[in-house]
C-alpha cells in the first residue's frame, strides 16, 4: 500500500512539473489584442519658466519600443522651444543604487511639420518595487542650457505583438531586436518591422553621473534577420507559411520585412541574425518536420507572437 502511495504522489508530481513547464496556448488565445494609434501626454515637467510633456502611444511607456514626442514651451512667452539641441537619456537605477539604460535617441530630432521634437526609446524592464526608471533631458535657451530629471513608470506591454528579446551575439556584444508593428496583425502578408541596437562599450572612464558615454547604444546597421515564422502550438504541428520576406534596414534605420500569418493563434518568430558580411552570428535553423502532438521546438533567437 505504501508503495502504491508513493507511486501516485511521484506521477501527480511529475504531471504537475510537465504542466507547469508547458505554453499555456489555450488561456493565451483568450488574450484580447488592443490597438492603439492615439498618442497621448505621458508626463508633464515644469523646470522655471519652461513646460516639457512629453507624448507617446496610449499615454504610456510600455516595455519594448516606445516612440517619444517631446515639446517644450516658453511660459513667459507662450512659445515652443524648437531651435535647442534636445537630449534624453533613461536610466534604470535598482535597490542596489547602479544604473543601467536601454535602447535609445540621445539626440533628438525637431519635426518642423508637427513642431515637437522626435526620438525612441527600448525600455528593456517595467517599473517595480526594487528598480525605478528616471529621465534625464537637457535643453538650450536663449544660449543657456537647463536640465531636468523626472521619474517615470514603464508598464507591462501585454500585446505580444510589440514583445522584445536581448542576447550576447558569437561576436560578443550585446544586442536588441524590439518588434514595432504590426500592432494587430491580419491574416493576410503583413508588414514585420523592428528596430535592432547594439549596446556601445564605454571606451574611457565614467565622467559626472550621468555620462552619456556610458550609456550608449547604436542602431544597428546594415545586418539581415532571417525569418521563419511557425506555429509552435502542439495541435499546430511547428507549421509554417509562405511568401515570408527577410528583414533588412530601410532609410528610417528600422528593419523591415513581410510575415505570412495564415491563421489567428500562437506564432513564433524564429531568427537567424547576420552581419554585415552575411556571418551568422545568433540563431538556429528550425525543422521543417511536422510534429503533430508535440510542441514545436524554436530557434535559439525566437520572439513569440499572439493575435
Amino acid at each position: 500500500m505504501k508503495k502504491i502511495s508513493f507511486f501516485m504522489t511521484a506521477m501527480l508530481f511529475a504531471v504537475t512539473a510537465c504542466t507547469l513547464d508547458k505554453t499555456d496556448y489555450e488561456d493565451e488565445i483568450n488574450t484580447v489584442v488592443t490597438e492603439y494609434i492615439d498618442y497621448e501626454e505621458v508626463v508633464s515637467i515644469t523646470k522655471g519658466q519652461y513646460l516639457i510633456n512629453i507624448v507617446a502611444l496610449n499615454g504610456t511607456f510600455y516595455k519594448g519600443y516606445n516612440e517619444i514626442r517631446l515639446n517644450i514651451t516658453n511660459t513667459d512667452t507662450n512659445e515652443n522651444v524648437n531651435t535647442s539641441d534636445v537630449t534624453f537619456l533613461p536610466l534604470i537605477t535598482n535597490y542596489s543604487g547602479n544604473s543601467t539604460s536601454c535602447p535609445h535617441q540621445y539626440n533628438l530630432d525637431y519635426n518642423t511639420a508637427d513642431d515637437y521634437y522626435l526620438g525612441y526609446t527600448v525600455f528593456t524592464e517595467e517599473s517595480n518595487d526594487s528598480q525605478n526608471w528616471e529621465l534625464y533631458i537637457t535643453f538650450t535657451d536663449n544660449e543657456e542650457t537647463h536640465s531636468v530629471t523626472q521619474a517615470i513608470t514603464v508598464e507591462e506591454q501585454t500585446n505580444m505583438n510589440l514583445n522584445m528579446t536581448s542576447f550576447t551575439a558569437d561576436d560578443g556584444e550585446q544586442y536588441f531586436i524590439a518588434l514595432v508593428a504590426p500592432q494587430k496583425p491580419a491574416i493576410a502578408e503583413n508588414e514585420l518591422v523592428a528596430g535592432i541596437y547594439k549596446y556601445n562599450q564605454p571606451t574611457n572612464e565614467a565622467g559626472t553621473f550621468p555620462d552619456p558615454t556610458q550609456f550608449s547604444y547604436t542602431e544597428v546597421t546594415d545586418y539581415t534577420l532571417l525569418l521563419d515564422p511557425r506555429m509552435p502550438e502542439p495541435s499546430m504541428g511547428n507549421h509554417s507559411s509562405l511568401n515570408n520576406v527577410d528583414l533588412t534596414q530601410q532609410d528610417d534605420g528600422l528593419y523591415y520585412g513581410v510575415v505570412n500569418y495564415t491563421m489567428t493563434g500562437n506564432w513564433t518568430l524564429n531568427f537567424i541574425f547576420q552581419n554585415q558580411f552575411g556571418e551568422t552570428i545568433k540563431g538556429t535553423e528550425v525543422s521543417t518536420e511536422f510534429t503533430p502532438g508535440i510542441e514545436g521546438a524554436r530557434s535559439e533567437l525566437h520572439i513569440d507572437i499572439l493575435f
